[in-house]
């Protein structure tokens, strides 16, 4: 899908990969609204490339579909939809204080999880109303964000892991699901990235986090994701799959 001149949401679009898609996406020509929390910076993200903001809880999720709607109205349709918006806890399934608590394990994947899928269905809906595009008939491209956790999950990841690997395995039948509209969906899975969770890591941890990576052994740049992001709209030929995105990482159990 050619980007210039396409209508794109992003949502955690207000910092790291998030922030990076959506300035990416403006600076090739594309019209782009940014869904973040109301306290994010996302008013003064989107004025710096002249798009909208439009400030949601995506785990309020009849007030994530007025927001998409909104942003919807405003750019006059929808080509491209990012979901980087997510979060995770550090909880054994059993640890000394008992039993992982079911509170924070529905919160884990009403967050990552739910809060994906709720975003994606209604992308899809304000897609399909959308004009084919020739030659294929293509109306849109949704992108989700997985974790290489949805696969090597660490010690303490079980309700991220979760969450995680739920969005992996929504690609490919989500893509099923609405390709006879001429919507793919693609989910891509990084490793480590440099995000607002990881700015306070000491570099000694960085290091032995990475460590185990092919190359480069280094966190991964939010600008990294974003231009795998926009390979995924550009690249009709991408769809139905999970994509890592982890310097050749393969996590241990830690």
């Amino acid at each position: 899908m050619e980007i210039k001149g396409k209508k794109a949401v992003v949502v955690g679009g207000a910092s790291g990969m998030g922030r990076a898609t959506a300035g990416l996406l403006a600076a090739r020509g594309a019209e782009v609204a940014v869904l973040d929390r109301p306290a994010s910076a996302g008013r003064e993200v989107a004025a710096a490339f002249g798009g909208t903001f439009h400030p949601v809880d995506v785990t309020d999720f009849a007030a994530t579909e007025t927001a998409l709607a909104d942003a919807v109205d405003a750019l006059g349709g929808l080509h491209v939809s990012v979901t980087t918006a997510g979060g995770g806890s550090v909880r054994r399934t059993l640890g000394k204080d008992g039993p992982h608590d079911l509170e924070t394990f529905r919160r884990v994947l009403d967050l990552n999880a739910v809060a994906t899928f709720n975003i994606s269905r209604l992308a899809a809906l304000h897609m399909s109303r959308g004009e084919p595009e020739e030659p294929d008939g293509e109306r849109g491209v949704i992108v989700t964000t997985s974790s290489i956790a949805a696969f090597e999950g660490q010690i303490g990841q079980v309700a991220y892991a979760a969450a995680k690997a739920a969005i992996a395995g929504m690609a490919l039948t989500m893509a099923r699901d609405l390709g006879s509209l001429g919507i793919r969906v693609v989910a891509i899975a990084p490793s480590l990235f440099e995000t607002g969770a990881t700015e306070r890591i000491p570099a000694g941890t960085r290091a032995a986090l990475v460590k185990d990576a092919a190359f480069p052994r280094r966190l991964g740049r939010p600008e990294e994701y974003a231009k795998l992001a926009l390979a995924v709209v550009d690249n009709p030929m991408l769809n139905g799959q999970c994509l890592r995105l982890d310097a050749g990482q393969r996590f241990g159990p830690r």
